[in-house]
């Protein structure tokens, strides 16, 4: 009886050592680590240019600023809505082709609570803004994170009547600093 019980313990720990080290190299065949990983926050936007943006970064008259940290490359933020005031098409992606600065400010003048933001070239140094066609340069309003106030903010805009066609965008903006 002894022999018997001897050699089941023996088979039942030779079946449990052969599941683990099966188990041990199918993760390690498939690539995968234990390992804890983190995903890189989004930066937060800095909507309303009235209340100072802490970020380590020198934003253009013209960015929406979001705060970005230190010795970041790339940085995107949250997904943000904005109001579109207007679009000028560009032809052959030539940085000389934007909403001009003058008018940028007289639209920023009508909405004193929510940054008013520019599109440039996708040249390095500039911002990009994702859900805008490469072939367009905007003017935008920034709307919020959430529909509800989003829909505010176009609200406000077509209550002005200087943007008949306003309309509602999801984006992100960020920078690619490699």
């Amino acid at each position: 009886m002894r022999r018997a019980s001897s050699s089941f313990i023996f088979h039942t720990s030779a079946f449990i050592l052969a599941l683990i080290t099966a188990g041990a190299l199918s993760d390690v065949a498939a690539g995968q680590s234990h390992a804890v990983t983190h995903r890189a926050k989004k930066g937060s936007l800095c909507g309303n240019p009235q209340v100072a943006c802490k970020t380590s970064v020198t934003f253009q008259p013209n960015d929406l600023p979001f705060r970005v940290p230190r010795n970041a490359v790339i940085v995107d933020t949250e997904l943000f809505y904005a109001v579109i005031l207007k679009s000028v098409r560009v032809t052959d992606d030539s940085c000389n082709v934007f909403v001009p600065e003058n008018e940028r400010l007289q639209a920023q003048a009508l909405f004193p609570d929510h940054k008013v933001f520019s599109s440039r070239c996708a040249d390095p140094e500039n911002l990009f803004y994702t859900n805008v066609s490469e072939k367009h340069r905007i003017m935008a309003v920034y709307a919020g994170t959430t529909p509800a106030e989003a829909k505010r903010v176009l609200d406000a805009v077509k209550a002005t009547g200087k943007f008949p066609g306003a309309n509602l965008r999801r984006m992100r903006t960020g920078f690619n600093g490699t």
